[in-house]
């Protein structure tokens, strides 16, 4: 053999190893579609650091909040289609976003779904020294004075934003509502007592009903949380149609290939798997995916069977944004 081909060979099968270790230990990208401090937030960094040590890569968690989650959205949708960009998304962003916005650059049913992370039941909240001791003092408040008591939001289409559209409309309470980035600022801004109200997914308001720093007035469920048992149910609080439950899953973009898909789909469901993990989720009030609502095939139904309810719900509500 000569020696230039010697030398090229033993340059290749150096070089070969190097670029293929430094491939692996490229980071992951989990796009959160809501500012930091949300229960989106909150949900996607817990499963990402279990599912950075079984895939033995590091994950970035970028938050790219606005537009009720569609900002974010469209970023993990049209990022190259590698493996090495996820979404976080939820109800809002990723099934009721395309009947609220005309210009949405996504559809969460053509994208490569990799599993849901949990169920997150919903409170209704208030700040500490607004003159209402449960819901009925608050709607008799809000009915006092129309469209003058406060509601934060995610943003338009987002899961707060629905699940207060809805309670507003089974029950008729008059609330001004006001759009923030993200579940986080809003919350901020009921515990500063800035804002009155809030619609907050469970891993954002549980802690903060734990701690004093605002007050739950219902559930939206037939049943109490077991992590805020004072807190009432809907119907205990006289809102028996307020029945609500948002959702937190992991997207890729579409053309991802399966084998990646698969991976990070098994890497999720190792972390549903782990007891101190499941407990963790648990703590803040969510409900972790059961087996047989895991994996792409189980979100991937359960997104086109959201797309189709709440387009219904939306159009029938006129809540439509550029």
């Amino acid at each position: 053999m000569k020696p230039w081909i010697m030398a090229l060979a033993a340059m290749l099968a150096i070089g070969l190893p190097a670029h293929a270790q430094d491939s692996a230990a490229r980071p992951i990208t989990m796009i959160v579609v809501f500012a930091p401090g949300g229960a989106t937030d909150v949900l996607a960094r817990i499963v990402a650091d279990h599912m950075s040590r079984t895939l033995n890569q590091r994950i970035v968690v970028e938050n790219v909040s606005g537009a009720g989650g569609t900002i974010g959205g469209a970023r993990g949708a049209q990022a190259a289609p590698d493996g090495y960009t996820l979404t976080v998304g939820s109800l809002g962003s990723h099934s009721a976003a395309p009947s609220i916005y005309r210009s949405i650059q996504y559809d969460p049913r053509a994208l490569a779904p990799v599993g849901l992370i949990a169920g997150t039941p919903l409170y209704f909240v208030v700040r500490n020294g607004l003159p209402a001791a449960n819901f009925q003092e608050f709607a008799a408040l809000a009915r006092a004075r129309p469209n003058s008591v406060s509601n934060g939001h995610a943003g338009v289409g987002s899961t707060n934003h629905l699940a207060c559209e809805l309670l507003r409309h089974v029950t008729g309470v008059p609330v001004n509502f006001i759009p923030y980035r993200g579940e986080g600022p809003a919350l901020n801004d009921v515990v500063a007592g800035q804002i009155d109200s809030a619609c907050l997914l469970a891993p954002a308001a549980v802690p903060q009903i734990q701690a004093g720093t605002m007050r739950g007035l219902l559930i939206a469920g037939t049943t109490r949380g077991d992590q805020a048992p004072n807190v009432p149910t809907a119907a205990e609080a006289g809102a028996p149609d307020f029945i609500f439950q948002g959702w937190n899953a992991i997207f890729a973009p579409r053309g991802t290939p399966e084998p990646a898909v698969r991976r990070l789909a098994e890497a999720l469901n190792l972390a549903l798997d782990d007891a101190a993990l499941r407990a963790r989720i648990e703590a803040l009030g969510s409900i972790p995916a059961a087996a047989d609502q895991r994996g792409p095939a189980a979100l991937q139904r359960l997104v086109e069977a959201e797309v189709e309810r709440w387009g219904v719900v939306i159009r029938a509500a006129g809540v439509t944004q550029e």
